[in-house]
C-alpha cells in the first residue's frame, strides 16, 4: 500500500487527506481491521517510536496509552501487586500475571484512566489474547503493536462492533534522517531526532548526592523517554518502571511540575485503602467509576458524598478522604523519579517535586539559576543528574 485515503484531516472540514511515502515507496504499516483517522495515525506513529525506543532501552515489553499526541503513561511489562490491580481496575483479568505485555498495557491504562479514555495504544511486542481481552473492554480508538497472534486478531476485531482500528507496523522500518513538514505552506526540514538515551545521560550527577540504583536509572530513562514522544513543554514523573504522570504542552515549566504532579499523587491515592474500599454499586461501570473517584479525591467531595448524591454511585455513605490525611500520605512516599524535557529555571519546580515524592531527577540543565535548583535538590537530599541533551517535541 503506498497511499490510503482518510476521512478526512483534522477536523471535518480538511478534505482531501491522505497519509502516503513521499518517494512512493510502500507504507510500513498494514491496516488490518477498522479506518483510522489522521489524528489517528499521528497517535499511531509517534506512540510507536515511543515503545520501541523504550524496550530496545530496557529490553522489556513496554506498552503505552496516547492521546491527542501525548502519552497519558508509558509502562514496562512488571507484574501489579494487589492494591494497583485493584485501582487500574484489572484484578479480575485471567492470565494477567504471564503476560507481560497485558501488565504494561494495565499500568499504561491505568495511570491517568479519565485522560486515557478513547485512547491509542501502542505495543513494544506482538499482541497475545490477554492484551487483546484487556484491550477489549476498555474505551479505545486503535492499537499498532509489530504483530497479532490469530486469537488476538480475532478477539480486537469484534470491538466497536467490527470496526476496531488495528494497525500492524513493520518492526523493522528505518524512516528517512531528514524529517519534513509543512506549516502555513511553508515547508520545514530538520534532521530526526534520533539521540539514544541510555544510563550513560545520567552519568553527570551535579548535587551532593550522586546515588542513583539501578531502579532510580531505570524509572529516569522510562521518564526520559516518554518526553522524547511528549508535545513540549513537558515534564515526567515516574516509578517502578511507569510514567505515573505526565505534564504536556504547558508554556511555563513550573505549570508543567504542577500538573504531572497532580496526576502522580492521584495515581498513588488509587491505591489507598480508603479509595480501593469504596462501595461502588455494582452496576456502575469503569468510566463512572473514574468519574467518581477523581471528584471524591478533590476538593468538591460533596458532589459524591452528600446526602441525595451518595446513593447513586455507592451502596453506603463512605468516610470523606480528608486532604490532611491525603497530603501525610503523599509526604511519606519516596523514591519517585522525575524528567524534564528542558532545563528548570527556578527552585519552585523542586519544591513542588518534594510534595509528590521524587528523590531522583534528570534534566538538560544550563539554566542561569542552576546553582538555585541544584541547593535546592541538596535540601531535600535529591540526587539530580544534568542529561546536557534537551527533548521537545512538536
Amino acid at each position: 500500500m503506498q497511499e490510503f485515503e482518510l476521512k478526512y484531516g483534522c477536523n471535518p472540514n480538511q478534505k482531501p487527506a491522505k497519509i502516503y511515502m513521499a518517494d512512493g515507496s510502500e507504507l510500513p504499516l498494514t491496516i488490518l481491521n477498522g479506518r483510522p483517522g489522521y489524528i489517528n495515525f499521528l497517535d499511531a506513529l509517534n506512540s510507536y517510536q515511543l515503545v520501541k525506543e523504550l524496550k530496545a532501552a530496557t529490553g522489556m515489553a513496554c506498552a503505552t496509552s496516547f492521546k491527542h499526541v501525548s502519552p497519558t503513561s508509558a509502562a514496562l511489562g512488571r507484574p501489579l501487586s494487589p492494591a494497583l490491580k485493584k485501582a487500574c481496575f484489572v484484578d479480575d483479568v485471567e492470565g494477567l500475571d504471564e503476560s507481560p505485555l497485558a501488565c504494561a498495557y494495565a499500568r499504561a491504562r491505568g495511570t491517568d484512566r479519565m485522560s486515557s479514555f478513547g485512547d491509542w495504544i501502542a505495543l513494544s511486542d506482538v499482541c497475545d489474547a490477554t492484551t487483546a481481552q484487556l484491550i477489549k473492554r476498555e474505551v479505545s480508538d486503535g492499537v499498532i503493536a509489530p504483530g497479532y497472534t490469530d486469537e488476538a486478531l480475532e478477539i480486537l476485531k469484534t470491538k466497536r462492533k467490527g470496526g476496531y482500528n488495528i494497525v500492524a507496523i513493520d518492526p523493522d522500518y528505518v524512516p528517512d534522517p531528514q524529517e519534513i513538514k509543512q506549516v502555513y505552506g511553508v515547508t520545514f526540514e530538520q534532521g530526526r531526532n534520533n539521540f539514544k538515551i541510555d544510563e550513560a545521560l545520567l552519568e553527570n550527577r551535579v548535587t551532593e548526592n550522586k546515588t542513583l540504583s539501578r531502579e532510580d536509572q531505570l524509572n529516569l530513562l522510562v521518564a526520559l523517554i516518554t518526553l522524547k514522544y511528549t508535545q513540549s513543554n513537558s515534564v515526567c514523573y515516574a516509578v517502578d518502571g511507569q510514567a505515573i504522570g505526565v505534564g504536556a504542552g504547558q508554556q511555563s515549566r513550573i505549570h508543567c511540575t504542577r500538573l504531572a504532579g497532580s496526576k502522580a499523587d492521584l495515581w498513588h491515592l488509587r491505591q489507598h485503602e480508603k479509595v480501593l474500599n469504596l462501595p461502588f454499586r455494582p452496576e456502575l461501570g469503569r468510566p463512572e467509576r473514574d468519574n467518581v473517584i477523581d471528584v471524591y479525591l478533590n476538593e468538591d467531595y460533596m458532589d459524591v458524598l452528600a446526602d441525595g448524591a451518595w446513593q447513586q454511585y455507592f451502596t453506603e455513605q463512605p468516610a470523606p478522604f480528608a486532604r490532611a490525611e491525603q497530603r501525610a500520605y503523599l509526604a511519606s512516599l519516596k523514591g519517585v523519579a522525575l524528567g524534564s524535557d528542558a532545563f528548570f529555571p527556578f527552585p519552585d519546580n523542586i519544591e513542588r517535586a518534594a510534595k509528590s515524592g521524587v528523590s531522583v531527577i534528570a534534566q538538560p540543565g544550563g539554566s542561569v539559576r542552576d546553582d538555585l535548583v541544584i541547593d535546592c535538590c541538596n535540601k531535600y537530599g535529591m540526587t539530580m543528574a544534568f542529561t546536557g541533551m534537551r527533548l521537545f517535541h512538536h
